[in-house]
Order: structure tokens, then sequence, then C-alpha cells
């Protein structure tokens, strides 16, 4: 008989468990109960207007991709993922599939926040970007050149043996980061990529890619389903997170404890993000489309909790701090403060994500969550943190290892 603690465990590795304690904890805030921040519902329709006007200066046709790292491959209107992809002539969809994987994996897990004055210097162009487009286009040169590979004559890949071995000085050298390009968090960042190497050994796999020929086998028997491609990547990564909690042999990655969820279950207190994982399955799901595999009941996967969407939020008025003087603090990811943020995010965009299919007539099908993210939400975060800041950064001031923001 299955343990029932760990079941209950497990459960929090799902999709609806991160949407159900957001629920929860929007709800709290909506009675006046949570601990640091205050919620305002009658902001929400001025604030999910803010995001349709984003969507439609963005996206005129309403054609929106994914939000997924495939975006920030493009740069001026080339796509340089493709160009890297038409130059290297795969043999075959699944030879193209792998490689998708290695770089997308590897490159969501660089994608922790940058700071405020890194750039990198894109070679072909000699612009400056930084942030996550930064971030990107960094990592596909890195991929490009054979950085993540142990196998010089077959540079695009990522492979364990490559990714053992990375130190945060090869790093530093791709990102360009110095005294003078100061880039946050690089130790932490080549730390991660070391223990997705010892991961990918353990469960006995070499490469990241061969993630793409488990679900591409997996889709044999029907459409494979977003919120069992989230399982497999919590499954296959779960081990790479550092000091997390794990809690009857489950290891719970991005869970975080808060006072007020959940009393008197065996789960109490306990609130799942996967964050990084839910971003990782959508920029995970496009490479299985183009070869033709069909990925159902992507809309199951939640709004991602993160500065963007969540100063959105903040900035928007639609959830105010309690303690004004919060904005002045540094706060850690595991406080009950980042915990609510957080919540309130992954609970008010999909509030956001109804407003706007409403306006615009749409359904589920024809407008996921994660169009209205790319169009979107993540965009509008960005565009009111400019116009309130000097900097454009978050509200808050987040501590991270660079494994969560």
């Amino acid at each position: 008989m299955p343990d029932r603690d760990s079941e209950a465990f497990r459960a929090l590795l799902k999709p609806a468990a991160v949407r159900e304690r957001a629920r929860e904890m929007l709800d709290l805030g909506l009675s006046g109960r949570l601990l640091h921040f205050s919620v305002h519902p009658e902001r929400l329709e001025a604030c999910a207007d803010y995001v349709l006007e984003t969507i439609r200066a963005n996206y005129p046709t309403l054609d929106i991709p994914f939000h997924a790292r495939w975006r920030h491959f493009v740069l001026d209107g080339e796509d340089r993922w493709q160009k890297l992809d038409r130059a290297a002539s795969f043999a075959d969809p699944a030879a193209r599939g792998r490689a998708a994987y290695d770089l997308a994996i590897v490159s969501v897990l660089l994608d922790a926040g940058a700071g405020p004055d890194w750039r990198y210097r894109d070679a072909a162009t000699g612009r400056e970007i930084g942030r996550s487009e930064g971030l990107a286009l960094a990592s596909l040169d890195m991929f490009a050149a054979g950085l993540f590979s142990s196998d010089p004559a077959v540079p695009l890949q990522a492979d364990a043996v490559g990714l053992k071995r990375l130190d945060a000085a090869a790093l530093a050298r791709g990102f360009q980061a110095g005294p003078g390009n100061p880039l946050l968090a690089l130790e932490g960042r080549a730390a991660l990529l070391n223990r997705l190497g010892e991961e990918l050994e353990r469960q006995g796999l070499s490469r990241p890619g061969e993630l793409f020929d488990r679900f591409a086998a997996a889709a044999g028997s029907g459409p494979l389903r977003a919120p069992e491609m989230l399982g497999e990547v919590l499954a296959t990564f779960g081990g790479i997170w550092p000091s997390r909690l794990t809690l009857a042999g489950v290891a719970l990655g991005d869970t975080w404890r808060h006072p007020l969820i959940a009393p008197g279950k065996p789960t109490e207190g306990l609130v799942p993000f996967h964050k990084l994982s839910q971003w990782l399955t959508y920029s995970l799901i496009e490479p299985l489309q183009w070869a033709g595999i069909e990925v159902a009941d992507i809309d199951d996967l939640t709004g991602l909790p993160e500065y963007r969407n969540g100063g959105l939020l903040l900035d928007g008025g639609v959830i105010a701090l309690k303690d004004e003087a919060d904005r002045g603090r540094a706060h850690e990811v595991s406080s009950p403060l980042v915990v609510e943020w957080r919540a309130l995010t992954v609970a008010l965009l999909d509030e956001i994500g109804a407003w706007i299919r409403k306006r615009l007539g749409r359904s589920r099908d024809d407008l996921p969550l994660a169009k209205v993210l790319e169009g979107g939400s993540w965009a509008a975060g960005r565009r009111i943190a400019r116009e309130k800041r000097v900097d454009g950064g978050p509200p808050l001031t987040i501590v991270s290892d660079g494994t969560v923001f």
C-alpha cells in the first residue's frame, strides 16, 4: 500500500496543487488575513486592460506564441535558433529535438535574474543586451561554441560530462561577466549545471535531450499531456535544486512554507510553485510540435510566479504591501512575504487571463495562459516597471541564489 503522506507530498508536484494553494492564498488576501499583502480586486480590471493594451501593441493580429525560451532567441527580427538549426543540418527531427532540448534546458536553468547592470555584447550586431534576452543569447552562443559538450566534434549538445566539468570562470567568460560587467549568482548558476550533469548520470542519461526521445515515445499512444510533461521534468531534474524541502522521500523543488496555508492537512503550510520547471515545460512543448507531436492540456499549467508578473500586480495596485517599509528591505525567497507575493501572482494571473479572454471572445484553447503570459503579462510587468523606476527593476528586492527568479 502506498504511503499516504508520500502520496500527499507527491501531489504537490502537480500544477493543480500550485493553482489550488495559490487560490487559497488569494482567498486569505481577499478576507484581509494575509501577513504582508492586501488585495484590491477593484484594480484588477484596469490591470487586465493594461495587459490587453500591451498584447495589442506587441501582437496586433493576436497571433501570439507561447511564453517560452524560444522567444528570447530572436533579435531584431532574426531567429538565432532557426539560423543555427539551418546551419547544423540535423540528420532527422529527433536529432533536432534532442539539440533543442539540450539548449532549452540549459538556457532556462541559466536564466535567473541578471541584475540591472549586466549586458551581453552581441558579436553580430554590436548591440548590448541585458536581462533575460541577453542571458538567452549568451547561452545560445555558448551552446553553438560547444561549451556544454564534452566532445569537440559534436558541439551542439549539452552532455553530462560537459556539464559536470563546467566552472564559474568558463561561464563568466561566456557571459562576458567581470568587475565592470557584474552578473548575479555566477557560482550558483555553474553549480546548478554541475548538479544537472550529476543528476543525468545518476538517472542513466547522457544528455538532457534524451527527454525528447522519452516524450516522443510516450506520444505513440496519443497526445502528450502538458501536466505529465511537467511531472517528468520535475522527476528528472528535481535532484538538482539546492537545499530544498524533501519530505517523506519526495523532493519538493520550488515549494515553500507559509503558516496560514492548508491547516490540519498532511501538507499543512506548504506552497508549491515550480516556476522554472513550468517555464521549462512551456519551452519543451514547441520542439515536440515542430516534430509533429501533439501536446494537450497546456492550459493546465499555471502562470509563472516571478518578479515581472508579480511586479505587474504590485505596481498596478492589485496587491499592496501592508508595511511600505518592506519596499526598502531585501527579502529571502523563503520568506512568508515572497511566498505570499508569488502565490497571489499565480491566482491573479488566472483572473487576468479569464478577463482578457472574455474581452476578446476567446476560449482557453484559443488563448491559453501561456499566450497571455507572452503577450502579455510578462511584457506588461516589464513595461510598468520602466514607467515606475529608472532602472526598470522589480518593485521588491529578492535575495536569490540564481535558481528561482
